[in-house]
């Protein structure tokens, strides 16, 4: 699972050089995958902090989130804050490794499980799981998969890059009960999936632009939010289920948080709804503010008229 609709390496996809250096990346997340979770943390972290001083663009956009989301919190202690979240983003990027090649005992071993994560196989309705944007997203799918028999089907970006694409698609499809859905194909395969039986993984919190989009309050600030969630669950008559990860510190695990079903959700009207999950993100947020992806330009569409909010 993970970030799906992100863009994957850009640069030559042709060409010698583009496939050299495809191949490195996948060799050294196979060579990384034999460490302990707590040197992979070290390293992370490491990265983490390089990629601070280095990835100016993506720094000034995670501060301005920060600045937008938090304008109680001092310049001093916004920027504490997304120093901190380059350190997790640093260990998430360095721990697919983990997920792409690490056994299923061993990812299991390194889970924690908060909640009822078998939730799909007590209900006879469909289970839609919303995964919101923490930086260990990724695991999710292991989570869901490795602990359940009932198969998930999850939208996929196709990356730019051909070989690290076909690599991906690979990595979230290997323990063989996970249906990869592609964009491009619309929404009436994820519902036919969902027909078939699948549960459908749903991340709902990125800025897609203004289409079957609507403007709902996030820290106060209007987001472009999509409504899909709530419409396919009002259209499938789904259970509605929050799961969020947490990165615990130094190594010492992952813990998958499995919330209980939104009551009342969907409720028929979808800018409620979105406000609604909206509310309970926030509250998700404050609990551990520097592991959310804050580098996603999550108020870059704006309402008519209005100027951007990255334009300083």
């Amino acid at each position: 699972m993970g970030a799906h609709y992100r863009k994957g390496p850009k640069g030559p996809t042709d060409g010698w050089m583009g496939k050299l250096g495809t191949y490195a990346l996948i060799a050294l997340l196979w060579l990384l995958h034999w460490l302990p979770l707590r040197w992979l943390a070290a390293l992370g972290w490491g990265l983490g902090a390089l990629l601070h001083r280095v990835a100016g663009s993506r720094r000034r956009v995670a501060l301005r989130n920060v600045e937008l989301c938090f304008p109680e919190k001092s310049a001093a202690e916004r920027q504490a804050l997304v120093r901190e979240h380059f350190g997790w983003l640093g260990r998430s990027l360095l721990e697919r490794g983990l997920l792409w090649y690490a056994s299923d005992r061993r990812l299991l071993r390194l889970m924690r499980i908060e909640g009822n994560i078998k939730l799909s196989e007590q209900v006879d309705r469909p289970v839609m799981w919303l995964m919101p944007h923490f930086v260990g997203l990724d695991w999710i799918g292991p989570a869901l998969m490795l602990n359940q028999s009932r198969p998930g089907a999850s939208i996929y970006q196709r990356q730019s890059n051909a070989l690290f694409d076909e690599a991906l698609r690979k990595a979230r499809s290997r323990f063989g009960t996970t249906k990869l859905v592609d964009r491009q194909e619309g929404v009436r395969s994820i519902l036919r999936a969902i027909r078939d039986g699948y549960s459908f993984l749903n991340l709902p919190d990125m800025d897609f632009g203004p289409k079957d989009s609507a403007f709902v309050p996030f820290f106060g600030v209007p987001a472009n939010t999509l409504l899909a969630p709530a419409k396919i669950a009002e259209t499938m008559k789904m259970v509605v289920q929050p799961v969020i990860v947490t990165m615990l510190p130094k190594g010492e695990g992952i813990v998958i948080h499995a919330h209980e079903p939104l009551v009342g959700y969907p409720s028929g009207d979808v800018e409620a709804d979105a406000l609604r999950f909206h509310r309970w993100l926030e509250d998700r947020i404050r609990e551990h503010p520097a592991q959310y992806f804050w580098v996603h330009k999550r108020f870059k569409t704006r309402p008519p008229g209005e100027p951007s909010l990255y334009s300083r």
